[in-house]
């Protein structure tokens, strides 16, 4: 079965999932592909995490997550490789990067062209990911140019593997 095939030419737009444990004060952040808005009224959005990776295991614990928009420009991209190619478990990706605290302590990257702050209303295991529900409870918009997608992105290799 060609799986890889049926997705093969897609060019998902990328964002950046920041959260922050609720018990430290912990911040995390990570690059995602994996997100779709699921309902319109009410709004909801879901955003899928590597069980892999640092910003997964804080966010089990997180009450809220961000998520940021990138755009196509170079800091953007660079913004979108420190989340993506490095990896909480050995780099301090935010001290590498502009951002201030937003509700409940959850990092906002002040570089961001815009951001949902979402409180989770579900966790759900989905093969190596899981889904994160959120229901939003900030949006900033400071641009509605094109996001950064997945073909826009600098070639690197992820933090972790997804399985």
């Amino acid at each position: 079965m060609d799986s890889d095939g049926f997705v093969a030419g897609f060019d998902y737009p990328m964002f950046v999932v920041t959260t922050v444990d609720p018990g430290t004060g912990s911040p995390a952040g990570c690059l995602v592909g994996f997100t779709t808005q699921t309902s319109i009224e009410p709004f909801r959005f879901l955003v899928c995490l590597s069980r892999q990776n640092q910003t997964y295991r804080t966010a089990e614990a997180a009450t809220v997550l961000a998520v940021h928009v990138l755009g196509q420009d170079e800091d953007q991209r660079e913004l979108a490789a420190l989340f993506g190619s490095e990896t909480g478990d050995e780099v301090d990706k935010f001290a590498r990067c502009s951002w201030q605290p937003g509700p409940e302590g959850v990092p906002l990257l002040s570089g961001a062209q815009r951001h949902l702050v979402g409180r989770i209303l579900e966790r759900v295991t989905l093969g190596d990911h899981s889904g994160f529900l959120l229901e939003p409870v900030e949006v900033a918009i400071r641009t509605e140019a094109a996001p950064l997608t997945f073909r826009s992105l600098p070639d690197m290799d992820p933090g972790h593997s997804a399985g």
